[in-house]
């Protein structure tokens, strides 16, 4: 998928931001150093510099959820995620052998000697922490833990950073320029307060403001039911039909964990409404709630939203559940007779969400559906360019938006891909846990 004008903008920015902080440190370097010290000093800003740059990323900022786009921001927040790592990893490792060649002694003396630099022991804490944290990332930890242990552990990296940032302030970097540590802490704090402010603030306002509870639950298929959610001034939240809002349902058992379900309806200024399909006990529980619940809505996120689109004609791709953002974008975008279509694919027709609804809304717009409701076996469902082709004309003049499960979603690329549709309108929002 790639990156809209505003995210390529972004990424140069923090790029920009990686090159001043690489040129603080070789101008903070000594002049005259071995090549492990310089490293040292290159690799341990970098660093720093990072660790803001990780908590901007995940700060849900609204500007940067709604333009660039929630899943490029958790990927480029797992990507630097490693390459922090490695920095930091490398900047001890320097440190250490600089200190060895500069007073010839042993490893073991140099590390001891490292470890008495101001805020050194502090420091290396929360290096700990950081590693345990990225150790738990990897795809193999992951698999063995479920995602709210995985999250909880996240939030030890808030206190890694406080137990790091002494060092970064303290060190030959940015000791004795009060000037930079004052615009060092200021970046830093700068993220912090973002995080605080969206993360936790903002929650809690639209809580008070808008008053949302559960109205109703009503079945659509074989384990899926939509949440009909009703509140006060809701126009102000200013969702879009494609996006989606981390929902904390007040219960004993469900109020500690934000689920992220996208709209299955057009937003209402009285109400919104989510669908969710039983994937696990965590969208289990969060079916099992009852009218009245209370719900605090963390968003709206996304940008699979209407803007993306420059063409005339408009395909909108869904398989099984995915069908929830495609069935809002499917009434809501402005296309004439014959430009908008919606394929759906689903393994059995209980499987099938919205049909009537669907079915009510082309006859209404002059849109077409294209029902794809079978076997992966039969040949006419398969997932290939030519079938696409087929079953959609015009097909590589379109934007596509698409939403399925990982292993469709990759198929089905694959095929647009083969079908001559470009990238850069293919459009989608990619999560994996």
């Amino acid at each position: 998928m790639s990156l809209t004008r505003y995210a390529r903008g972004v990424l140069t920015l923090l790029w920009a931001g990686a090159g001043a902080a690489t040129a603080l440190a070789l101008l903070g370097a000594p002049q005259v150093a071995p090549e492990a010290s310089l490293l040292a000093h290159v690799a341990g800003l970098l660093a720093g510099y990072l660790t803001a740059v990780m908590l901007l990323l995940m700060s849900r900022t609204p500007v940067l959820e709604r333009r660039v786009g929630s899943d490029v921001l958790a990927r480029w927040h797992a990507r630097g995620g490693r390459v922090f790592i490695v920095l930091v990893l490398v900047h001890a490792a320097a440190a250490v052998a600089s200190w060895s060649a500069a007073r010839g002694e042993g490893p073991l003396m140099s590390l001891i000697g490292v470890l008495g630099l101001p805020g050194l022991l502090a420091a290396t804490a929360g290096t700990g922490l950081f590693c345990a944290v990225a150790g738990l990332s990897v795809r193999a930890a992951r698999r063995r833990v479920s995602y709210e242990a995985w999250h909880g552990i996240h939030l030890l990296v808030y206190i890694a950073v406080a137990l790091s940032f002494l060092h970064e302030l303290a060190g030959p970097n940015l000791a004795g320029f009060p000037v930079v540590q004052v615009l060092w802490t200021l970046m830093h704090a700068w993220v912090l307060a973002l995080v605080l402010r969206h993360r936790v603030v903002a929650p809690l306002e639209f809580a008070w403001r808008h008053r949302l509870r559960v109205e109703a639950v009503r079945g659509e298929a074989d384990g899926v039911v939509s949440l009909i959610l009703r509140g006060r001034h809701l126009e102000e939240l200013d969702a879009e039909a494609g996006q989606f809002f981390r929902w904390r349902f007040l219960t004993p058992a469900t109020w500690w964990r934000a689920h992220p379900f996208s709209l299955s309806a057009p937003p209402h200024r009285e109400f919104l409404r989510i669908t969710v399909k039983a994937l696990g006990s965590g969208s289990r529980l969060v079916q099992s709630v009852r009218p009245g619940t209370l719900v605090i809505p963390e968003g709206p996120s996304g940008a699979m939203t209407a803007d993306r689109s420059t063409q005339p004609s408009v395909l909108l791709i869904a398989g099984g559940v995915g069908i929830t953002p495609m069935r809002a974008l499917f009434e809501s975008l402005e296309r004439g007779p014959g430009q908008l279509t919606l394929l759906y694919r689903a393994s059995r027709p209980t499987d099938v969400v919205f049909r009537a609804e669907l079915e009510r809304i082309a006859t209404h717009r002059g849109a077409r559906i294209v029902w794809m409701i079978g076997p992966s076996s039969d040949p006419a469902l398969a997932i290939t360019g030519w079938n696409l082709r087929r079953l959609v004309p015009g097909l590589a003049e379109c934007d596509v938006y698409l939403c399925a499960s990982p292993g469709l979603a990759q198929a089905l690329r694959s095929a647009l891909h083969h079908a001559g549709v470009p990238h850069r309108r293919i459009h989608e929002e990619v999560f994996s846990f």
